[in-house]
């Protein structure tokens, strides 16, 4: 009886020893969860598929650990309670490493500096520097820090938080706000495919991406980190930049 005990303690501490890592490799893929809806990072393409920066980044990650890639297309205010809900096993989407967020998951080394951008149309010469901002009507994407550095600045008339950053422009284009902020990269991309914007060419912010974890998903974020070290030291990241910059 003595015996039978000590083994079914040995299983079963085996069994609570398995790790999200493990999982993954048993299952053969891993699951990503991204907003695709921030090109150059991570957008749907013509033929439906997501695709970006932060796709590429992913597969990487992936072929490291010998498995397929699925992406969860999950809106950006809620992707880091999704994570802590287990619909995947790591967020990556051009997500900002900060000290609130960081409270609620780990995050990877960074892989990308970024910052945030002004966006007017372009026969709009009000709006010069975010000083310019006040008494005006700012388009953001809800729970961005382009929403957390605006809020940050007094006297804005209004701030209207939309879901995806595309309605953000889209608003900006139509003339119901005077403003967008949103991160330098996703700004540019979309100045270059909407006619009638232009960028304030002034960073308002320093930041780092990051790629999200839970936090015992401590093996898991070991082998981010290698990969993306390896990504940085072969110049693949800014090479990436490059490949999806005509966005």
């Amino acid at each position: 009886m003595v015996l039978f005990l000590l083994v079914c303690m040995l299983f079963s501490t085996v069994a609570w020893s398995k790790t999200v890592l493990d999982e993954i490799r048993a299952r053969g893929e891993l699951v990503v969860g991204s907003d695709a809806a921030y090109p150059p990072f991570e957008f749907v393409d013509k033929d439906g598929n997501i695709v970006g920066i932060d796709i590429d980044i992913a597969k990487a990650i992936a072929d490291h650990l010998k498995v397929k890639l699925r992406v969860v297309n999950t809106s950006f205010d809620g992707i880091i309670p999704a994570l802590l809900a287990k619909k995947f096993d790591m967020i990556i989407s051009a997500m900002t490493i900060t000290p609130e967020r960081a409270k609620q998951v780990d995050f990877s080394i960074p892989y990308y500096n970024a910052g945030q951008l002004i966006t007017v149309r372009e026969d709009d010469n009000r709006i010069k520097s975010e000083k310019d901002l006040q008494g005006k009507i700012v388009a953001v994407q809800l729970g961005t820090t382009g929403q957390f550095y605006a809020e940050s600045l007094p006297g804005i008339k209004e701030i209207r938080k939309f879901e995806t950053v595309d309605g953000a422009f889209l608003e900006l284009k139509n003339g119901r706000v005077d403003a967008v902020i949103a991160d330098d990269l996703t700004s540019l991309a979309f100045v270059r495919s909407t006619k009638g914007l232009k960028v304030i060419n002034k960073l308002l912010t320093k930041e780092q991406y990051g790629i999200a974890v839970r936090k015992e998903d401590k093996a898991l974020l070991r082998e981010i980190n290698i990969v993306i070290a390896r990504l940085k030291k072969e110049g693949v990241i800014e090479k990436l930049r490059e490949k999806w910059a005509s966005w």
